[in-house]
């Protein structure tokens, strides 16, 4: 099932989003054995993300062939098991994680390479920076020694107003692009999960993060 999902959704995925842009796909291996996440690597995903960073940590040795990102909600006291290990970390969401991380990079003598996370729906179970507030965020950011924001990262709220979620994704978007515009290496906007991936890259997402669509339904019974 999973070798079969990888190659379906790869070929959708080849025609890029609604801009004509690739679209990377991470497969989103929290609660995933070693086993399927390696099935899947050899069905072709190319980059793997973790939620936790104990998972991260436990799998690491036992997975090969794959970008690893973290995608998780960042503890500071945590940091030192992802620096320099960690193709990207999607979840940068306070200053405080941000200057701590800096600090790491600078101490271990590595680039990290980071996304910056916006909390669009303005949800308080979600970290983040408002929209309002995220081209201040990339311009403090990206001034720190250590790190190299790439982009944006956001999560959608759950409704079924497919109107109102393709506004905010408009809204990631055009932060998106005024960053990009405004010069630096912005190549990803990380936005789109296992139920609203499509609609995500009809509004320009151009990085997506399934679990489900890819392992089918978490068993949480361990």
């Amino acid at each position: 099932m999973i070798s079969e999902n990888v190659k379906t959704l790869l070929k959708e995925l080849a025609a890029g989003n609604a801009f004509g842009e690739k679209v990377t796909l991470v497969a989103a291996t929290k609660t995933r054995t070693p086993d399927e996440i390696n099935e899947a690597i050899e069905a072709g995903i190319s980059d793997i993300g973790e939620n936790k960073v104990q998972e991260f940590r436990d799998k690491y040795d036992l997975i090969h062939g794959a970008n690893r990102h973290f995608i998780g909600h960042l503890q500071t006291n945590k940091i030192k098991y992802l620096v320099g290990k960690t193709h990207l970390i999607h979840s940068v969401d306070r200053d405080e994680l941000a200057t701590e991380l800096a600090r790491r990079c600078e101490i271990a003598g590595v680039s990290q390479d980071i996304l910056i996370q916006i909390n669009i729906g303005c949800e308080d179970s979600k970290g983040g920076y408002p929209l309002e507030e995220g081209f201040a965020a990339y311009k403090k950011i990206a001034a720190m020694e250590g790190l190299e924001v790439r982009g944006y990262m956001a999560m959608l709220p759950l409704s079924d107003d497919k109107i109102l979620l393709g506004k905010l994704c408009d809204k990631m978007r055009a932060l998106f692009e005024k960053t990009r515009d405004g010069g630096g290496k912005i190549d990803f906007l990380s936005m789109g999960m296992s139920g609203d991936w499509r609609l995500c890259l009809e509004h320009g997402s151009n990085m997506i993060r399934l679990g489900t669509a890819i392992f089918g339904a978490r068993d949480y019974s361990e």
